[in-house]
């Protein structure tokens, strides 16, 4: 037989060679796969070709295929019904028993709200998923088209074309200080909430933000003493301290439970935000990637 290239080879001829084995006649192949008798009969021609061989050979007990056919007809069909489940049916995704991980672009805010409800449910329901959670970073969105970054989750005022993006929760800030603040009592007056030395969580660093553009409404300004990076940090900071912070509401709702803090209502309407999950199109119809969604998409109506 000559040395050729997989290209070179007309695949379909596998398909003819399980009907021709399965049926023992040109006619009932032919109408297995759907062709005319004459074009089963010019596929089998070229089948005989490909493998050197006969393949099936006229006998008083009908046509019957070869030795080497006998032999071929096991590896044909394990081909093509590997072909059938992951091409053409694709194997149904099992949380229960699948073994694979998932990559998230996150902040620690989406970490500190979502993950431990999330890692209790992928114990429960599929204990060999893994998570890998990183930070965001310039090559978010390239690294989503190219399938090394999975899932965003954060605060996208727009995406690219070519990406999704579903709404997981609305949140709105509160304000925190120690219980113990010699200078608030049972409210936060809006004079105070200025007065005050504030922590100012700021995850690139910058200054100012929301709650700046609402004083200067008001013809007010504070004090930023500290700017930091990190949700996690800073309220542990404010409980040792006689800082004020401004966060979201869920963040206040942990450390409330965990620290000697008060959690109030700021003294003017700050507004707040919306934490959506965004992937990109190649993503949308893998059975595994829809699953991982509605587990967010769950986890942030029970938040």
């Amino acid at each position: 037989m000559h040395t050729m290239h997989l290209a070179s080879i007309d695949l379909n001829l596998l398909v003819v060679f399980d009907a021709l084995l399965a049926e023992g006649s040109v006619t009932r192949a032919a109408a297995r796969v759907g062709l005319s008798q004459s074009a089963m009969s010019h596929a089998l021609g070229r089948l005989r070709a490909l493998v050197d061989d006969p393949v099936l050979v006229r006998t008083p007990r009908g046509m019957t295929p070869t030795p080497r056919a006998q032999e071929l007809i096991g590896p044909v069909r394990a081909a093509l019904a590997e072909i059938e489940a992951n091409v053409v049916r694709r194997a149904r995704f099992e949380p229960t028993t699948a073994r694979r991980a998932f990559t998230l672009a996150t902040a620690d805010y989406v970490e500190l709200v979502l993950m431990p409800r999330l890692v209790q449910k992928l114990f429960s329901d599929a204990p060999h998923v893994d998570l890998i959670a990183r930070s965001y970073d310039e090559d978010m969105f390239g690294s989503m088209e190219t399938g090394k970054l999975d899932l965003a989750i954060g605060l996208f005022p727009s995406v690219p074309a070519g990406f999704y993006r579903q709404r997981l929760l609305e949140e709105r800030f509160v304000c925190v200080v120690r219980k113990d603040h010699p200078a608030v009592r049972s409210k936060l007056t809006l004079k105070t909430y200025a007065s005050l030395p504030h922590a100012l969580i700021s995850p690139r660093g910058e200054a100012g933000g929301q709650v700046d553009e609402v004083l200067a409404k008001q013809g007010l300004s504070r004090r930023v003493a500290l700017r930091i990076p990190h949700f996690l940090v800073a309220p542990l900071i404010v409980a040792q301290t006689d800082l004020v912070l401004t966060v979201p509401a869920r963040v206040a709702r942990v450390f409330a439970d965990m620290e000697a803090l008060r959690v109030m209502k700021p003294p003017v309407e700050l507004g707040g935000f919306a934490l959506d999950q965004v992937w990109h199109e190649r993503q949308a119809k893998d059975e595994a990637h829809t699953w991982l969604r509605g587990l967010f998409a769950d986890i942030a109506r029970e938040c």
